[in-house]
């Protein structure tokens, strides 16, 4: 039933996550499921830690069995499939794309979040009214409750940040500056961005930085926006750190050293060139100070 791959590591990582939370959601016990499939309780463990992977045909019997519905069902299938992949995609869903939601898990799991974005504020620092303007001009069709759905999410993956246990991720954030000055529609929903920023940079685990718009060309100039996810201890080891990068029709997820040493390195130049924590919380507050005034 196991099979062992030099591939990703990813898509049997973010399955085991997923198993695992629908198995303890539905209250069967690692035991019952073991024995379900006529397999070691020891087995099970393995593929809930992402140590190995197994056969859809295995998945669908688990699914089954902890009752999870077809939209979740369809990822954890495709990610049964996709465990000898260099890198996998996943195409959008109607309203929540599968592919996001076994980001999520993976975001969930994380020691470590390093979040570069020059075009936008990231999800997980978004106010609700900054989230639904975006969704507004990307999908100008969904319907004001699809949209409230999409806000949802986002506002329910920022308990991340504040959870009691486990301990939350630490999150590093740069964003672009000509983000601060890109205002969208209706008038005062930056403000309340600026401000939901500021707050968060009260919050010990979470440090937040600008890349001034005058640095020139620097590493991250070609990758655009992505995320660079590290994982905690498993056994002695730690599971392979993660790249996560979105664009309008899929996700890409790498775990390749090669990969991450890329990553890593962009990383480091753009955290040398970004203001320091200090400076970012003076231009914030400069900013929310011509904002305020602007609309008085």
């Amino acid at each position: 039933m196991v099979v062992e791959g030099s591939g990703s590591t990813v898509p049997r990582r973010t399955l085991g996550i997923g198993l695992r939370a629908a198995r303890e959601k539905a209250g069967v016990k690692l035991k019952d499921a073991a024995a379900l499939l006529g397999v070691s309780e020891q087995t099970i463990w393995r593929i809930e830690q992402g140590t190995t992977s197994t056969k859809p045909p295995y998945v669908q019997a688990l699914c089954d069995a902890y009752g999870v519905h077809d939209g979740m069902r369809e990822v954890f299938v495709g990610l049964a499939r996709e465990t000898r992949s260099r890198g996998w995609w996943h195409a959008y869903g109607d309203v929540l794309p599968t592919w996001f939601e076994a980001y999520v898990g993976l975001e969930q799991a994380a020691q470590r979040i390093r979040i570069f974005d020059p075009a936008m504020i990231p999800g997980l620092l978004q106010h609700r009214e900054y989230t639904g303007a975006f969704i507004r001009v990307e999908r100008p069709g969904w319907s004001e409750g699809d949209i409230e759905k999409t806000i949802e999410l986002k506002q329910s993956r920022q308990q991340l940040l504040t959870r009691s246990f486990p301990a939350p991720p630490s999150v590093d954030v740069i964003i672009g500056e000509t983000v601060l000055m890109a205002e969208p529609k209706p008038e005062g929903i930056m403000r309340r961005q600026v401000w939901h920023l500021l707050k968060a940079t009260e919050l010990p685990n979470v440090s937040i930085r600008v890349l001034d718009r005058r640095v020139g060309p620097h590493r991250a100039s070609l990758a655009g926006a992505f995320r660079l996810l590290s994982f905690p201890e498993q056994n002695g080891s730690a599971p392979p750190p993660t790249v996560y990068s979105e664009n309008l029709t899929g996700a890409l997820y790498l775990d390749k050293t090669s990969e991450i040493a890329e990553y890593a390195g962009a990383w480091e130049a753009i955290s040398d060139a970004a203001l320091p924590k200090h400076d970012t919380i003076e231009l914030l507050k400069e900013c929310l100070k011509e904002l305020n005034d602007r609309e008085r």
